[in-house]
């Protein structure tokens, strides 16, 4: 398949395909999937780089997946029910040790998920019911250990998810129905320590009890209708990284309990969500850097979370969204002795939703909105500077419930 599942705050979840069923044809042909998937048992992945030298850069992906399937058409109509249940623990983890220099360029990221789906429709129409249900602890650990390395271009990306979906559309059509239970925690930590990092290190984790991503692109046209309900303990996402010199660095952490992100370019975009979600959400990002160009700490953590966009005539969203139980905690911290800029960034929220069209495609917008949040909801942000600093920024945002809709160009 051309694109996993994503936790789309993030980045994109990587997964193995475990089941595939794709319908291609050179005619106008038809396929029809049925998945049934259980898995029971424990499924953990590690991986350790041993470096003291490396020229380019060093390369460390680390997937770890429950249930995982691929369904697809190009220019073949589909038609999917499909079933993925885990109640095994699924753990990924991914550590480089460096010593010297790690290179021009690098890359870690460390996938795990519960239940992973992917669906493509090329010139296609696609109609589906799917179910993913995970009650197993998922966890994802990304680590570069280099308290004596150094680093050109460093990427470090950290995804969990108990459940993720995704629906991709190129000039396609979908009609769709998905259903996410998660009540496994989820936590996706780890970080780096560098002394010295003379191009970029981004470092991000991301986690999320369910998520769900619908792209559409050059003209395409959805129906979905998604239930999400997180009732796990535990949602986390948490990265800590230290410098000694670095030139551009940014830190940053993204939980949502449910998360739901849809884009499309065409003529309809319309959405029926409903998002419940009683996890205790905690994001925490800090970063460090004795001397530094930028170093910035950024932290997201969100109950529940939608955000719908059509770049075409009608988007019609239907949203209602509940969160109570643990609350939302949202910690970023960013540390300096001397440097150029520095600064942290936490947001909070209950509920979240955002909804735009475009307003050049004689745009249409109908909403519904309900939300309503009942758990504390909190965000704290530090800045601290030892010496000099050419700006020094910090920002705090915390809001029960927040709604946005707009028509743009």
């Amino acid at each position: 398949m051309r694109r996993p599942a994503k936790i789309r705050l993030a980045g994109t979840i990587a997964a193995i395909p475990l089941c595939v069923a794709v319908a291609t044809s050179a005619a106008f042909a038809q396929g029809q999937v049925l998945n049934d998937q259980l898995n029971l048992g424990e499924v953990f992945t590690e991986q350790t780089l041993n470096v003291v030298t490396s020229e380019e850069g060093v390369s460390a992906t680390t997937t770890a997946a429950g249930n995982s399937v691929g369904i697809g058409g190009a220019r073949a109509d589909v038609s999917a029910t499909s079933n993925q249940v885990n109640s095994g623990a699924v753990t990924g983890h991914g550590v480089v040790n460096a010593t010297g220099s790690m290179g021009t360029s690098s890359d870690v990221t460390t996938v795990a998920t519960g239940n992973n789906g992917s669906v493509d429709a090329t010139e296609s129409t696609y109609s589906g019911f799917m179910v993913q249900t995970n009650s197993g602890a998922v966890t994802a650990r990304g680590q570069v250990e280099g308290e004596t390395a150094q680093a050109g271009d460093l990427t470090m990306a950290t995804q969990a998810a108990g459940n993720a979906q995704g629906v991709y559309l190129e000039n396609g059509s979908a009609g769709a129905r998905i259903s996410q239970a998660n009540s496994g925690d989820v936590l996706a930590d780890g970080g780096a320590i560098v002394q010295y990092v003379s191009g970029s290190s981004t470092v991000a984790g991301a986690a999320a009890g369910n998520s769900i991503a619908v792209e559409g692109y050059n003209q395409s046209a959805a129906r979905v209708i998604t239930d999400q309900g997180n009732t796990s303990d535990l949602v986390q996402a948490s990265k800590f990284t230290a410098y000694g010199n670095s030139y551009l660095t940014s830190t940053s952490a993204t939980a949502a309990g449910n998360d739901l992100s849809a884009s499309n370019t065409g003529p309809l975009l319309d959405v029926a969500s409903h998002q419940y979600n009683t996890a205790y959400v905690r994001s925490q990002a800090e970063t460090s850097s004795y001397l530094y160009g930028s170093a910035q700490a950024s932290a997201y953590g969100v109950g529940n979370n939608a955000v719908v966009g059509n770049t075409g005539a009608a988007l019609v969203l239907d949203n209602v969204q509940t969160n109570e139980g643990g609350g939302v905690e949202v910690i970023a911290s960013a540390t300096g002795d001397t440097g150029y800029d520095i600064g942290s960034s936490a947001t909070a929220a209950g509920n979240l939703v955002s909804g735009s069209v475009c307003s050049q495609c004689g745009g249409s917008l109908t909403t519904s909105n309900s939300q309503i949040n009942s758990a504390d909801v909190s965000a704290r942000s530090t800045t601290s500077v030892t010496g000099s600093a050419r700006s020094v920024t910090g920002v705090a945002t915390a809001t029960g419930n927040s709604a946005a809709f707009y028509v743009r160009n």
